[in-house]
């Protein structure tokens, strides 16, 4: 039964591992083929990191080995952000941590609540990888009106995105959810609350609030 258990983490880490090389290689593939879109490696990587808490919920992964593991890439990644090991997954033309605070936020949300609440886990971090993922991606590229926020720039198309993103991601959650799930009003609670965070992207801090606070909605109110 023991070996069995072990087994199953070891299938559980090494699927998690394969994802994540294959989200650098892409990356790392996408800065070489379109060097002046830097944005676009970094974002894929921070929408493609989302996933990985399906995968570890999925295998059962343990919060033994979740935590660490976790905390281990958010230390990477402060690393990277220093020396720059691979620009590809760090944003060089604005000055910003909110690598650092995307694993600090999956890092605490799995201290938090795993395995006991995985729901509230996977709504912090897949709000944060779509929803934040989808507004940087198509707020440059949709023509509409923007504005300022500490300096930040923001958009309608791209606060749109990411509400619209932020509310398909928890409804298909909500529905896949095996205990208490939140209803439509309290999702679109989140998504109001997110969104408005999102707006405040000083430094990359909506990296850590986004998900701290969808996670902690979903557990609220659920």
């Amino acid at each position: 039964m023991l070996a069995s258990h072990w087994f199953e983490q070891l299938v559980g880490v090494t699927a998690v591992s394969a994802w994540l090389a294959l989200i650098s290689v892409a990356a790392l593939r996408l800065r070489r083929r379109w060097p002046e879109q830097r944005e676009w490696s970094r974002k894929l990587v921070h929408i493609g990191a989302g996933p990985v808490i399906l995968i570890a919920w999925g295998f059962g992964v343990d919060r033994l080995i979740a935590v660490p593991a976790a905390g281990a890439i958010t230390l990477l990644a402060a690393l990277n952000h220093r020396m720059r090991v691979l620009p590809a997954i760090e944003d060089v033309e604005r000055r910003s941590y909110g690598t650092i605070a995307y694993g600090a936020s999956i890092t605490l949300l799995l201290l938090l609540w795993w395995p006991e609440h995985p729901t509230a886990v996977a709504a912090g971090v897949l709000v944060m990888a779509f929803g934040d993922g989808a507004a940087g991606l198509l707020g440059p590229l949709i023509p509409s009106p923007s504005w300022s926020v500490f300096g930040e720039r923001r958009s309608l198309a791209g606060t749109a995105s990411m509400g619209l993103a932020s509310f398909t991601v928890l409804s298909l959650l909500a529905s896949l959810a095996d205990g208490p799930a939140p209803g439509a009003s309290l999702i679109a609670l989140i998504v109001v609350a997110v969104t408005v965070l999102e707006q405040w992207a000083f430094l990359g801090i909506d990296n850590f609030t986004v998900p701290m606070v969808a996670g902690w909605l979903w557990i609220r109110f659920t």
